[in-house]
């Protein structure tokens, strides 16, 4: 693997599509990027891993996550970010309940999944995603481009993820019987409530759920979002 291959690529414009030459570069990137992870998460119980914690495993996948949510929300790179973050989100789900609970770690697995789900409303709404705030915020054009287009995810996708989402928090509540806990009354829930988390799991993905009760079909950039990104 050469230095030029890893190398993190510099975030694309918001405001146009990736180049042919970005996304091949983009992809061989990721691809590197998740066999590493997949590679590791398998080695976690090995010396040799660079997984061995959970919070390790989340810290990794988060610049993946991050990464992905940059891919502009205009086509043809917006089938890519879908098709990314539907990878991403399989794997991680999957990968969580691999890794022991504890309770230092679980602040951090909750605002990962939190991200991720402000990420699929950034990418259900095609928002560009804003790495300080976490959050997406609204595709703002410079006055000269026109007839730009924002596909939604299709119907497959949108079954798939949901598939994912409702899966995965049921995989989740499994994991989490297996916290310890100080006491043999307790369970993980009075833990989560003393932590003060279970809010945030009881509604993990209420947003991105949400919102797919109400996409419509294709999304055209509205004419007139004159500006600067």
């Amino acid at each position: 693997m050469t230095e030029t291959q890893t190398r993190t690529p510099t975030p694309p414009h918001p405001s146009r599509a990736l180049s042919q030459t970005q996304e091949r570069k983009l992809l061989d990137y990721l691809e590197d990027r998740f066999l590493d992870l997949t590679r590791n998460f398998r080695k976690r119980s090995e010396e040799s891993t660079t997984l061995p914690t959970l919070s390790s495993y989340l810290k990794a996948s988060h610049t993946l996550l991050s990464l992905i949510l940059q891919i502009p929300p205009i086509d043809p790179s917006t089938s890519l970010r879908i098709a990314v973050l539907l990878r991403l989100s399989g794997e991680v789900m999957d990968s969580i309940p691999g890794y022991k609970p504890d309770t230092e770690s679980l602040p951090e697995l909750l605002d990962w999944l939190n991200d991720l789900d402000n990420g699929w409303l950034a990418v259900l709404r095609a928002q560009v995603w804003d790495t300080e705030k976490r959050d997406g915020v609204d595709l703002i054009l410079d006055s000269d481009v026109r007839e730009l287009r924002s596909s939604p995810p299709t119907q497959t996708e949108r079954t798939r993820l949901r598939s994912l989402l409702i899966g995965g928090t049921a995989k989740m509540e499994e994991w989490l019987v297996g916290l310890d806990t100080t006491s043999q009354d307790a369970d993980y829930e009075s833990v989560l409530e003393s932590l003060g988390l279970q809010q945030g799991f009881d509604d993990l993905f209420s947003g991105t759920l949400a919102e797919m009760g109400s996409l419509g079909a294709a999304v055209n950039v509205p004419e007139g979002m004159e500006g600067t990104c």
